[in-house]
């Protein structure tokens, strides 16, 4: 017996080790781009394009980002992408908490129905929603503007985010709202004064992933702005590599490091609940 459970422990230590060498090696894999990324932002203009190219700079320099940021107007870029990003997520949070507190609270004969309907939505690309979108902005004089980046946020925000949170507020008693109704209160104050306090950690993940997807979205800002003002730093980052990217690759380089820098200390920041959100997703309600 002591052999066979040396044998399976040794077994099990191999495996556990293989398995590690893969994921490391994949990880590897993965982050290389954005060390290689790391490593040319700092390097001056004559190690950025030597060959054979190597990770680590001999020489570091700041002068690539303050340079770079100076080449394209990037502060109004920025500015424009946290007014997009903030106020979709807003709009994202309280539309998505709120049609998902009524499908879960409130019943009907086609609840079912509509609640399939809102998920068969996930199937549909974004494609085919695309040029009746379009023309719907055009007639509306939207064009070159923030709204249509934004104002499609308040209207649902989103089928998967819909079924995110629709599952957190099932997994509430609904003894908390019959308590809150034979003290006084109204549906409305037991969505936000007593349900939506109640998930947090639901409403941080939509949250997250909304700013995330806004603070990167390229093709919407692609298909809605055409004046350099309007711009977010998805389109200023293409512009500036159509014009300079392929003579001034270091400060590229830079320049989208720190476009990148805000979305990896918010996921660190947030990790914990995004991480709770998703896992509590899959076992409640």
């Amino acid at each position: 017996m002591d052999t066979y459970y040396k044998s399976k422990r040794t077994g099990d230590l191999i495996r556990y080790s293989l398995s590690y060498v893969v994921l490391i090696i994949c990880a590897g894999i993965f982050i290389f781009p954005f060390l290689w990324m790391l490593s040319t932002a700092f390097k001056i203009p004559s190690e950025a394009y030597t060959l054979p190219p190597k990770l680590f700079p001999r020489t570091f320099t700041l002068d690539n980002f303050i340079e770079g940021w100076k080449y394209a107007d990037f502060t109004r870029y920025t500015l424009n992408t946290l007014t997009v990003t903030l106020l979709a997520t807003l709009g994202t949070v309280l539309s998505a908490s709120f049609v998902a507190y009524g499908f879960a609270r409130f019943k009907s004969r086609y609840n079912n129905l509509l609640f399939t309907a809102v998920l068969a939505t996930l199937m549909l690309p974004s494609q085919v929603t695309l040029v009746p979108t379009y023309l719907l902005f055009t007639k509306m004089g939207w064009l070159d503007t923030l709204k249509p980046l934004i104002v499609p946020s308040f209207f649902g925000g989103g089928a998967f985010n819909i079924f995110l949170l629709r599952q957190f507020f099932r997994s509430i008693p609904k003894d908390l709202d019959e308590a809150a109704y034979i003290d006084g209160a109204n549906a409305f104050q037991i969505y936000y004064k007593i349900l939506l306090p109640a998930i947090k950690p639901a409403l941080i993940t939509v949250a997250l992933m909304s700013i995330t997807f806004h603070w990167n979205d390229y093709m919407s800002p692609l298909i809605y702005l055409n004046s350099d003002q309007n711009f977010t730093l998805a389109i200023g980052l293409q512009f500036f590599q159509n014009s300079f990217g392929s003579s001034q690759i270091q400060m590229l380089m830079a320049v989208s490091l720190i476009t990148v820098i805000p979305v990896l200390i918010l996921f660190f920041v947030g990790q914990r609940h995004f991480v709770q959100g998703i896992t509590m997703t899959g076992i409640k309600g």
